[in-house]
């Protein structure tokens, strides 16, 4: 991959392959070879490393949003920490309960 400049972006491979013709410095031709990207990538999702995978993959994307889409995925977040939260707290409960039988 060539660089264009100390700082410039670096030249996607799929302007080689996929995209040839479009203008790999458009900033809308490199978000359609990330969109690909995204699509193409296919792994085992079965792993811890694959479901961190998907959760910045959700936070990306909720980034991107905007309006009523953003409120409903940061509301969705929120859900899950505090289920995460009462559920750590209920176990701690009762292992202290257990532990004072």
């Amino acid at each position: 991959m060539a660089e264009i400049g100390p700082s410039g972006p670096r030249q996607h491979p799929r302007f080689h392959e996929d995209l040839v013709g479009l203008d790999p410095f458009d900033p809308d031709a490199r978000a359609f070879a990330e969109h690909l990207d995204r699509i193409e990538r296919c792994g085992p999702t079965f792993t811890v490393e694959a479901c961190l995978d998907g959760v910045s993959d959700f936070a990306d994307s909720s980034n991107r949003l905007g309006g009523l889409r953003w409120w409903v995925s940061a509301a969705v977040v929120i859900l899950i920490v505090v289920g995460v939260i009462v559920t750590a707290w209920d176990i701690v409960g009762r292992a202290i309960e257990w532990l004072a039988a």
